[in-house]
């Protein structure tokens, strides 16, 4: 008898701990995956959506400097916020000072603040445009470099078109021999624009790929020879000096190299100083293209490295069709900075 009785007992208490489970058992969701409720210690701890950014990122500078003067503020408040935009869109603490400056003057005339800051970039940027330094008769060299993701090699296919629609016989030497299908994107891009592609096997001399590219042109009695190189992080020094080699083997085969272009990505931010300063430390950048200009408040580090390198924009891809790049024009650059 005692033994049923303990039998009895422990029956209950399975069965007191089986229901206290079904009760505590969660929902399932549609996926058979437990739904759980998050608990949080009071209703200021409970998480809120992130504020939307998209109208300060889509807007021009011009609608936050009208912003800043139509305020209820001190002159001083005025002109340190107005540095402090400047530096939010990639001009830099240099250009952003200088910029001031001017405007400061300018208003102290009776200028608009947002018609003076036009006019301050637009002179900070020269009159332009930059041409590139091509001359007829005489086969020019043009090498392109930047870092990986920069647009690049889509920069080449452009201005080969761009060449080729002003009557110029275009040879492209494709030496980024280090990225898998740079050769076939290369060659995709010279088919469109109609040049002749010169290549080498994968992981062969960039530098010897190069002269190659420079001896094809010259036979084919080519007006301009663009040279490919691989994508590298300017802190790379190995990588840079190997960029360096493909120069010296251009200029001892050819006597010069007329152009040394970065491209650029516009939406980069102040890293686009330490790669300018690296490459025209490595290979003597001679102007800028600056790539990926899809949005108006972009495109600021542009100042930033004309004043502090000395380096021209001469180029601007405005999208990704082959007839995407144009001269870069510095009032043009500046309305659309400012005024979006």
């Amino acid at each position: 008898m005692p033994i049923v009785i303990l039998i009895v007992v422990v029956l209950v208490v399975l069965a007191v701990v089986a229901g206290i489970a079904v009760r505590r058992r969660r929902p399932a969701g549609p996926s058979g995956a437990v739904l759980t409720r998050p608990t949080f210690p009071d209703a200021a701890a409970a998480p809120t959506a992130p504020a939307s950014t998209s109208s300060t990122s889509s807007e021009g500078l011009g609608v936050r400097v009208r912003a800043l003067f139509g305020a209820a503020a001190s002159d001083d408040e005025r002109w340190s916020g107005l540095e402090d935009l400047l530096v939010r869109a990639d001009v830099g603490p240099k250009g952003a000072a200088e910029l001031v400056v001017g405007i400061k003057s300018d208003v102290g005339r009776g200028a608009d603040p947002e018609d003076s800051l036009v006019a301050e970039i637009s002179a900070v940027l020269g009159e332009g445009p930059d041409e590139l330094d091509l001359r007829p008769g005489k086969l020019g060299i043009v090498m392109v470099v930047g870092v990986n993701g920069s647009g690049k090699t889509t920069t080449i296919g452009k201005l080969s078109r761009m060449l080729a629609d002003k009557g110029m016989r275009v040879t492209l030497a494709a030496s980024d021999t280090f990225r898998a299908a740079a050769g076939e994107q290369l060659e995709t891009w010279a088919d469109r624009a109609g040049a002749h592609l010169v290549g080498g096997q994968r992981g062969a001399d960039p530098a010897a790929v190069a002269f190659d590219g420079y001896e094809s042109a010259k036979a084919k009695g080519s007006d301009v020879l663009i040279v490919d190189t691989a994508g590298r992080l300017h802190t790379k020094t190995p990588l840079m000096e190997e960029l360096a080699k493909v120069k010296r083997v251009l200029e001892k085969a050819a006597g010069s190299v007329q152009e040394v272009l970065l491209v650029l990505d516009a939406t980069t931010g102040q890293n686009g100083i330490a790669q300018a300063r690296a490459f025209t430390d490595s290979v003597g950048v001679t102007g800028v293209v600056l790539t990926k200009m899809d949005g108006s408040a972009k495109g600021g580090i542009v100042i930033a490295v004309r004043e502090e390198l000395g380096v021209p924009v001469k180029l601007v891809g405005t999208g990704e069709g082959v007839g995407d790049l144009e001269a870069f024009d510095p009032s043009g650059f500046a309305e659309r900075l400012v005024r979006g």
